[in-house]
């Protein structure tokens, strides 16, 4: 049941921002489609009571509660992210907005996008860390939270890979290639 849940939580934000942006700007209905917007939280909500639920009703804790928690974490750290870019992209196409800008390719630029997107990463592992020493705590701990404890280690394991990744880019920048001698790049 909870994984039924989670695939209809993904499947009902992405229709819930469709619907909100197409009422702002092709509906131009731009207050009805905030208010579909702001109901995108009451998503996770759900998904954190049904959870708690479920456990409550004596279900054993395994790899679909843990999933619930990582899903919750990181729809709260990147779910307003996804929102903007959503928006800037639905202003470009259907309100002849400015073409929303992509992510730096090279440079510092790219170094300071990718430790956002880190932070967005840790903070969601944090999130989701945290939502699973609730229910660890919830259910009693023992034996019977280790599931809920693997995801623990399994978040922090994708954190810091980020952090990782973020600091490949500050010590060493990606640059653009350069072309070789006698080359020229065609225009």
């Amino acid at each position: 049941m909870i994984v039924t849940l989670i695939v209809i939580c993904e499947v009902a934000f992405w229709v819930l921002l469709a619907a909100g942006l197409a009422l702002r700007y092709i509906a131009k209905a731009p207050r009805t489609g905030a208010a579909v917007l702001l109901c995108e939280p009451l998503l996770e909500l759900v998904l954190f009571v049904v959870t708690a639920i479920d456990l409550r009703n004596g279900a054993e804790p395994d790899w679909k509660h843990g999933l619930a928690a990582v899903y919750i974490g990181f729809t709260v750290t990147f779910g307003h992210y996804t929102i903007k870019r959503a928006d800037a992209w639905f202003l470009h196409r259907f309100a002849d907005g400015p073409k929303p800008s992509k992510p730096p390719k090279y440079g510092m630029a790219r170094a300071v996008h990718e430790w956002k997107l880190a932070a967005r990463i840790v903070g969601g592992a944090a999130i989701g860390a945290a939502l699973l020493q609730l229910a660890v705590w919830y259910v009693g701990g023992g034996a019977q939270s280790g599931s809920l404890r693997d995801w623990q280690l399994r978040l922090g394991f994708i954190a810091g890979l980020n952090v990782i990744v973020a600091a490949a880019y500050t010590i060493a920048p990606k640059r653009p290639k350069e072309v070789p001698p006698g080359r020229r790049l065609m225009s």
